[in-house]
């Protein structure tokens, strides 16, 4: 009853006398009051959606007062002295490496814009999982580096909090958070078929009760150390724990059979609100409110601790939940959000490995979870397998969702503590290896030979991210705590148990001796645990390898899978796997990519010279052929047969062993080389294949992959040993428009000294990039002179192996390699087929590393044996006399002579039968392998017999029989050598005998095959004097050794061959002359548009002008003729509206960005707004028809036209647009509007603008010079106007017959009508009206003038041959404009020009009956009058009239400039002038200062600018060049004004006026028209100099615009937008595809551009630094402005890295905005369908 009175009272009160009677001493009734209440608020029963409790625990807690008030109070008690700032996805942070301990430490933008980190090596990142900051935290970064309110410390001289303060909150608080558990148990239904179970519903409605828990964390530590002690003490109420089995006892599913700790299994006893909150966040799956709550408490100590346990005991519970998880990458990412909190302090990561079993737990969950996903491997021996692996196609692997769990092991195992721990527990490892023996042979590939395989799977990408992840990661972590000689016993151990699980492996596939054809998985994650061990042992820990090897038997197993790979990888190649689909050519590619190399291919390669150092080299070598099928090929014979491989396949799988016999026993990575070697190598292979961007460089090397080892390896050398090997090429911009990054490339040093292209063939993903390299190195040679052929890749030397790896050299030194080197070097000799340059260039370089890598030679005497010992240097000089060969019974080799007669032949060919060498790799391989087993089993028990090979090398089929042939051979290695250097060169006796006397060794290292036999060669003769004396001999027998009688038709082909294709290549080089000299020409005629800087002087104006009848060429059907009535020609141009002139300022500054609330933009001062206001007075006064002759509009979305000078018929662009239409192919344009690209020259264009047929009149009598009278031309002016009446003649409209050029030009005029928005032409007060019509009309003619003006630079000081002159059409316009002009007859009583040029007697007669009065002339705009006259009159127009007009105007114009001028004089100046009676002659008296001249002559300036320009295109006259100063007498004399130009200082404006009438009666007149009129001084005065158009000036640093706008709310919708945008022209915040702000569908920014650019718009984007270019219905994406300091853009900031403004890209951006080239220079364009 007592609660329900309490509560029925006003809140407040009842909270402030509660708190009262708590405070007594003895507050018993207090307490008892307080519990009934909140008995009654806190009713479980209740709707949780209802807030009313919520409520009455503010008020409780604020004990009365205001909870804000509370709030603020407790938080000034704040002691905290960490940020702990916690954040959720998206959110921008920072790193900075230099300050890390951990690398997974985080700062928010506060606490790292108030340290100081110049020059640190930082970067920006956004959160992907959300994460803390770790501000004042020294566990995880370095004191330097903590922003200054955490560095001071201040919340430690905090006073402590009063008692009273927090009372109610004690009370209160704990019942609040139970009656939340309370109401998380209700809510949850455990997953059922029958329930659609829904826990968002429960979680939106405790939305603000879990919010209200996270804002009192946010109170800081006083509050915080309260809540903690709520959430550990408090036990439930008893009654609580009958309530059923909602709490307490959760019995758990017993994990895996193999766990060893009981204590994992135990079942959740839950003895605090902690430990129940964080069961229920786990089994909602991580609501984002829970999560933050739990983390904002982490700066609290004690609560981290125990925090942390409790999550570790719940550690099994959240995998459980997280496979069962529909959403589980929110849920993995909200995992290691918390996770990554706890397990980076390696302080706490041990406590917790040493209390709670953490590694443990660890493992055996990662075990659980892999269990739940294995199948039978299938690898070797398919029925009898007992090894299980993982199933890639299981949705755990496919969606990565073991991430967190390994993610977090990974973690662990930084803390140098936690790995030793693990590395000493032996249980755990053992465990740990039979996890990842579940991935050993995953994924595995069998050889499709029949039918191209159905579906391609792709889970290979599954299998290579899960190898890396859960096996490779983890390995590099453990291998960071190996490094030096303490810890030695780590690495035996764990060397020990690979081997262990190896062998179980073994025994558990079944397998002997042979790998099972057709297979091949990339997944061998054992063998390369026990690679990377050795390698480190050996490196670091001085450790003998030999100690760590097992005996011969298992060495020849370890081998056999990685050895498949690679002859996979060649199969791959030789597209024998072509049916299985691309993903297995993805497989080949991933398995080197630089971010899996070092964890798969390296350790493989470095596994295979461990075992080729220690097995027998002739049992490897067999072993390598016999793996790659090329063990047929290697014959003396010409022609053999090959059970195994298509004769196309054979040359890529033979040059593929013998590159990878080259990799192996060149590789030096694991063998000797220290790490800054191996950067320097990884860095110089990247640069040769390309140039390369900093950060794709940095992404290429392979480094130690995992991302928890702190620093990278040699990061530290990074950036020196790039500037040792590199030069950097500053970013440029093309005139094509490409933009170009920074790049470095490769140093001439580098190239010649330290191209390694062994390195390259191993790191390239592409094959395509082995042949880039090449050609860069051979481009650099011919460059540098050193050679001008086709190179061969350069021999390296290597650095010396280390000691333990010294039999690896035995490859190069045994029989069989010696045997097949002289096999291919004959056949190669021979012309054998499957020889290339690639296999001899191979075989060559495994000699010279043979000779640079000596070994003491073993003697054998053996009869079989080719060569007497194993020496590469003694072996080179044996002659071989006889070899026998088994060939098909077709071969040449067949066909002998009958035996000889005589019985002394007989014998010696006998003898000659048994020294013949035969040569079998498989029964070499055979011997050896029989003999390794014999030696390492001496019990015959185990001695497996292998399966007897002769059945396999058996061809199926009944092919020719084989039958034994002998073959006189009769050479050795080298007089091969000097043979095959005679056939390279095609010269007999290409060595004289005494050339290694006049060898000069320098030039050896670059060249061809020529240049490597001469290397060998030499080095061999300095090795051995014996083989120099062979040398000798060998080239001293002058006549050449006559080869068998075969070979002599093949040597003339050779001969022929070689002259054949000299002669090809001539050809071919002739043909590609020719071709680039017509292209060259074609460039230059199309495409000066491309670069803005070309002089153009086509003009077309100037042209057609002169000469009587214009010939035009159509560029579709390429006919050249006349344009006429019935076939019009027309100009194919582009029309676009534009805004570009309504943006010029007075200011040649560029306004600036605001970055801060202060400072803002203002629109008032620009062209449009000034010429819109004007106008809009005007209306007021006077009559509007008037108004809109007196001004212009189109400064604001006025249409531009372009042209790219090309002509075409009209019908024949109709037929090429309909063929555009029919074409499916998608094009950047939109057809149906007209868009098309110039058939020329592909320049984008949307019109046609038909040309004037040429006429033939008085040509040269218009260009004539006249004497008549002024008032004579005045008058014959007028009679012009007169004479328009309605139409002109030839245009007169009578049914039918209308001619094709007026259709045409109706046309056009309806184009341009459409090419701008309604709001930019109609200013009238009645919409539609003719007068609206004719005002916009000649705007557009006065557009395309200002515009033309604005590209040459704001004046004409440049003459004709001006930059922006480019291609004009504003003839065809004028005459297009000027037709459509004549529909409009002007009113002769208002026509302007009478009152220009009489002096009208009665006032009378026009103004004043009407109610308005027309615009007075002192008003009008004197440009727009002069485009009236012009358009009006009939065309074509004299010049002397025309002159006649600008003399006219200019007066008009010069009184304007007096009346402003005189407006700007105070009184006293005013009366000064008038008693000099300066005024009444208008002529500026002497003693007038020069300022008054020379604010006149800029007054006039702008009008004579454009009269001269108008003059230029239609009368063809050149414009001069002159000074800036001279301008304006230039132009005077230029339009007849002046008749010469007097010295530049002397010109007075006002000797150019010539008056028809009286001077002082009309300008009287002019004048009465505005006296007495209001506004007349703004009226008057119109500055009419406006500056170049600019885009904002943007600050230098990135950082400044994104920290200001990135969380900057929209000024539209209020709401901070996800993707917000900035115009770069007017600074208008936007937001990009926001729907918040769509209108009529059409989102925001398409909006802004209509409306700020007509339909242009320029954007950056916020949050990916690259600006955008909206036109019209299309968009494109322009670049970045902004790079970092090494020229790379940052598009989506994904580096983070600090930008700069880059000011060229800047200025060419403005520029393709001011001259209007976005669609030409621009290629990718798509539509935006409003989206934007």
């Amino acid at each position: 009853m007592m609660a329900a009175s309490l509560g029925r009272r006003d809140k407040k009160a009842t909270a402030t006398r509660l708190k009262a009677d708590l405070n007594r001493t003895d507050n018993s009734s207090g307490v008892r009051q307080l519990q009934e209440l909140l008995d009654a608020v806190l009713n479980p029963e209740k709707p949780a959606a209802d807030t009313e409790a919520l409520d009455w625990c503010k008020c409780l807690i604020a004990g009365g007062e205001g909870f804000e008030d509370f709030c603020k109070t407790v938080r000034s008690y704040d002691n905290a002295t960490l940020c702990g700032l916690v954040w959720t996805a998206n959110f921008v942070a920072y790193r900075c490496r230099t300050c890390g301990i951990s690398p997974c430490m985080s700062l928010c933008a506060e606490c790292f814009n108030n340290g100081d980190h110049t020059g640190h090596d930082f970067n920006m990142f956004r959160s992907q999982a959300g994460g803390a900051c770790d501000c004042g935290d020294s566990n995880v970064m370095r004191e330097s580096g903590f922003c200054r309110r955490h560095r001071l410390r201040t919340g430690e001289n905090v006073p402590s909090i009063p008692r009273d303060l927090l009372l109610m909150s004690e009370m209160v608080l704990p019942r609040f958070i139970l009656c939340i558990i309370q109401y998380l148990r209700d809510g949850y239904i455990e997953p059922d078929t029958s329930t659609e179970r829904d826990l968002q519903k429960v979680l939106q409605q405790l939305e603000p009760q879990i919010s209200f828990l996270e804002e009192l964390t946010k109170m800081g530590g006083a509050m915080r150390t309260l809540l903690l002690n709520i959430l550990l003490t408090c036990f439930f109420p008893q009654e609580d724990q009958d309530a059923g089995q909602s709490v307490g006892q959760r019995k758990r599913v017993k994990l895996s059979s193999n766990t060893k700790d009981p204590c994992i299994i135990e079942s959740l006893k839950h003895k605090c609100f902690l430990e129940e909150l964080l069961f229920w966040t786990i089994k909602y799956e991580f609501p984002q409110k829970m999560v933050t709550f739990l983390l904002n408490m982490l700066p609290d100590q004690d609560y981290k601790i125990t925090f942390t346990k409790t999550f570790v005991q719940h550690y099994a519970f959240i995998m459980k939940t997280l496979m069962k998880s529909h959403e589980s990458d929110t849920m993995s990412n909200r995992i290691v959000h918390i996770s990554v909190q706890l397990f980076s302090n390696e302080e706490l990561a041990r406590h917790v490995t040493e209390e709670c079993q953490l590694l443990d737990i660890m493992v055996t969950v990662l075990l659980y979870m892999m269990e739940s996903c294995l199948i039978k491997s299938e690898l070797q021996d398919e029925e009898n397998s007992r090894h299980v692996v993982v199933n890639c196609s299981e949705a755990l692997l496919k969606n990565n969702t073991y991430w967190p769990l390994v993610s977090d092991f990974i973690n662990i195992l930084s803390h140098q503590s936690v790995a030793k721990n693990f590395l000493e527990d032996h249980s755990l490892l053992m465990l740990w290896m039979s996890f990842v023996s579940f991935f050993q042979g995953m994924n595995l590939n069998k050889r499709e030979l029949n039918e191209h395989v159905e579906f391609e799977s792709q889970t290979y990408y599954a299998a290579f991210a899960a190898e890396l992840e859960a096996c490779a990661q983890p390995m590099w972590g453990l291998l960071t705590h190996c490094k030096v000689k303490e810890t030695q016993e780590y690495t035996k151990t764990v060397v020990r148990y690979c081997l262990e699980t190896l062998q179980i492996w073994f025994d558990a596939i079944g397998f002997i001796d042979e790998p099972a054809p057709n297979q091949v998985t990339f997944h061998l994650p054992l063998h390369r645990y026990y690679a990377m061990f050795l390698s480190k042992a050996v490196k670091c820990q001085g450790l003998d390898l030999d100690s760590l090897l097992p005996d011969q038997e298992m060495l020849m197993k370890i081998m056999v899978h990685p050895l498949q790979i690679q002859a996979c990888l060649s199969e791959i190649h030789s597209n024998m796997w072509v049916r299985n689909g691309l993903q297995i050519k993805g497989q080949a590619m991933t398995y080197v990519q630089s971010h899996f190399c070092n964890s798969m291919i390296d350790p493989d390669i470095y596994l295979l010279q461990v075992c080729a150092s220690r097995l027998d080299p002739d049992y490897f070598i067999s072993s390598v052929f016999e793996r790659f099928k090329v063990v047929d090929l290697l014959t003396m014979a010409s022609q053999h047969q090959n059970a195994v491989l298509d004769s196309e396949q054979e040359r890529p799988m033979l040059e593929g062993a013998l590159t990878f016999l080259v990799i192996l026993t060149s590789l030096r990575v694991h063998l000797g080389m220290t790490d800054d070697e191996i950067l320097r190598a990884e860095m110089v292979s990247q640069l040769c294949m390309n140039d390369r961007t900093h950060s794709a460089l940095l992404d290429l090397i392979p480094e130690n992959p995992n991302p928890k080892s702190g620093i990278v390896p040699g990061s530290c050398s990074f950036e020196e040993m790039l500037s040792a090997v590199a030069d950097f090429k500053a970013p440029v911009f093309e005139p094509g428009g490409s933009m170009q990054q920074g790049m470095y490339t490769p140093k001439a040093e580098v190239w010649e000294k330290e191209f390694d292209p062994i390195m390259v063939v191993l790191r390239t993903v592409y094959r395509r990039d082995v042949q880039s390299a090449m050609d860069r190195y051979s481009a650099f040679l011919k460059q540098s002179g050193i050679h001008t052929g086709n190179p061969w890749p350069p021999y390296k030397e290597r650095t010396p192996l280390h000691p333990c790896y010294k039999g690896l050299t035995k490859l190069l030194h045994c029989k069989t390699l010696h045997i097949v080197i002289f096999t291919l070097l004959y056949k190669i000799w021979m012309d054998h087929q499957n020889m290339s340059e690639h296999v001899l260039c191979m075989v060559l370089y495994l000699i010279e590393l043979g000779l640079d890598n000596q070994e003491p030679c073993i003697e054998e005497h053996c009869h079989d044996s080719w060569f007497p010992g194993t020496n590469l240097l003694s072996n080179l000089h044996h002659v071989i006399n006889f070899v026998r060969v088994r060939v098909p019974e077709t071969a040449p080799e067949v066909k002998r002579e009958a035996p000889p007669s005589t019985s002394t032949e007989a014998s010696s060919y006998g003898q000659n039968l048994r020294e013949a060498q035969v040569f079998s790799l498989v029964a070499e391989r055979r011997r050896k392998f029989q003999e390794i087993i014999n030696r390492s089993n001496t019990e015959a028990t185990q001695v497996v017999r292998p399966k007897s090979s002769s059945t396999r090398w058996v061809p199926p089929g009944t092919p020719p029989q084989l039958v034994t042939e002998i073959l006189e051979i009769r050479e050795s290695m080298l007089s091969l050598l000097i043979k095959l250097h005679q056939k390279l060169s095609s010269k007999q006796n290409s060595l004289s005998a005494s050339w290694l006397e006049d060898m000069d060794t320098s030039r050896h290292t670059h060249g061809d095959g020529i240049t490597a036999i001469e290397r060998i060669l030499t080095k061999a003769a300095m090795r051995s004097c014996q083989i120099k004396r062979s040398i000798q001999d060998i080239c001293g027998k002058v006549c050449p050794p006559v080869p068998p009688k075969k070979n002599s038709p093949t040597d003339k082909k050779t001969m022929d061959k070689e002259e054949r294709r000299q002669r090809a290549r001539e050809r071919q080089q002739k043909l590609l002359a020719e071709f680039a000299s017509r292209q060259k020409s074609f460039m230059e005629t199309a495409m000066d548009v491309e670069s803005p800087d070309t002089e153009a002087a086509m003009d077309l104006g100037a042209s057609e002008v002169m000469e009587s009848e214009v010939l035009y060429d159509c560029v579709i059907c390429g006919q050249s003729g006349p344009s006429t009535e019935d076939r019009p020609t027309g100009l194919v141009v582009l029309l676009q509206a534009s805004s570009v002139l309504g943006h010029r300022c007075k200011s040649k500054e560029a306004k600036k960005l605001p970055t801060s609330d202060e400072e803002h933009i203002y629109a008032a001062d620009t062209c449009g707004v000034a010429h819109d206001v004007r106008l809009t007075l005007m209306q007021q006064f006077f009559k509007d028809s008037s108004c809109l002759q007196s001004v212009s509009i189109g400064w604001d979305g006025g249409v531009y036209v372009q042209t790219c000078g090309h002509t075409l018929h009209i019908d024949c662009h109709k037929s090429y647009m309909e063929s555009l239409r029919n074409d499916q192919v998608l094009q950047g344009f939109s057809v149906d509007k007209g868009e098309f690209t110039c058939p020329l020259c592909r320049q984008f264009a949307n019109s046609v603008l038909p040309c004037r047929p040429g006429r033939e009149t008085e040509a040269g009598a218009w260009h004539t010079p006249t004497n008549k009278k002024t008032f004579v031309l005045v008058k014959e002016v007028e009679d012009l106007q007169e004479k328009l009446g309605p139409f002109p003649v030839s245009f007169t409209i009578q049914p039918g017959t209308e001619s094709n050029l007026s259709k045409e030009m109706e046309l056009v005029i309806k184009d341009i009508k459409n090419t701008t928005q309604k709001k930019y032409m109609d200013y009238g007060k009645n919409p539609g009206s003719p007068d609206n019509d004719f005002l916009f009309m000649y705007s557009v003619a006065r557009t395309n003038l200002e515009l033309e003006l604005v590209h040459r630079g704001g004046n004409l000081c440049s003459g004709g041959a001006s930059a922006a002159a480019k291609r004009s059409c504003l003839n065809q316009l004028f005459h297009v404009l000027a037709m459509h002009m004549r529909l409009y007859s002007i009113d002769s009583a208002y026509n302007p020009w009478t009152k220009l040029t009489q002096v009208t007697q009665s006032k009378e007669a026009y103004g004043f009956d009407e109610k308005r009065p027309e615009v007075p002339m002192l008003f009008r705009d004197v440009p727009s009058l002069l485009i009236i006259f012009v358009l009006t009159m009939p065309q074509p127009l004299r010049k002397e009239h025309f002159t006649c007009v600008v003399k006219m105007l200019y007066n008009l114009q010069f009184t304007q400039a007096l009346a402003a001028l005189s407006t700007k004089f105070s009184p006293e100046e005013r009366q000064a002038w008038s008693t000099s009676g300066a005024l009444k002659k208008v002529k500026v008296s002497v003693w007038s200062p020069q300022s008054i001249e020379f604010s006149l002559q800029q007054f006039c300036l702008p009008f004579l600018r454009l009269s001269c320009l108008l003059q230029h295109h239609l009368y063809g006259d050149n414009l001069t060049s002159c000074l800036e100063e001279e301008e304006f007498s230039s132009l005077a004399v230029c339009l007849g004004l002046l008749s010469s130009a007097p010295p530049s200082n002397t010109v007075h404006s006002a000797s150019c006026l010539k008056w028809a009438v009286s001077t002082f009666d009309l300008v009287s007149q002019w004048c009465t028209e505005v006296t007495g009129l209001f506004q007349m001084q703004t009226l008057l005065v119109q500055e009419p100099q406006w500056a170049s158009p600019r885009l904002l000036q943007l600050p230098d640093n990135y950082n400044i615009i994104f920290q200001y706008y990135h969380r900057k709310a929209c000024t539209a919708c209020k709401k901070v937008p996800k993707d917000p945008a900035l115009c770069l022209v007017c600074g208008t915040f936007v937001c990009l595809k926001g729907v918040c702000c769509k209108q009529q569908g059409i989102c925001e920014c398409v909006l802004h551009s209509q409306h700020c650019g007509a339909a242009t718009g320029i954007f950056l984007l916020i949050n990916a630094s690259v600006i955008i270019i909206i036109r019209g219905h299309r968009f494109c994406l322009w670049g970045s402005v902004y790079l970092d300091a090494h020229g790379e853009e940052d598009r989506d900031l994904r580096r983070g890295k600090p930008l700069f403004l880059c000011e060229e890209r800047y200025r060419v951006l403005e520029q393709q905005w001011v001259s209007h080239t976005f669609d030409h220079i621009n290629k990718r364009w798509g539509p935006h369908y409003n989206g934007l």
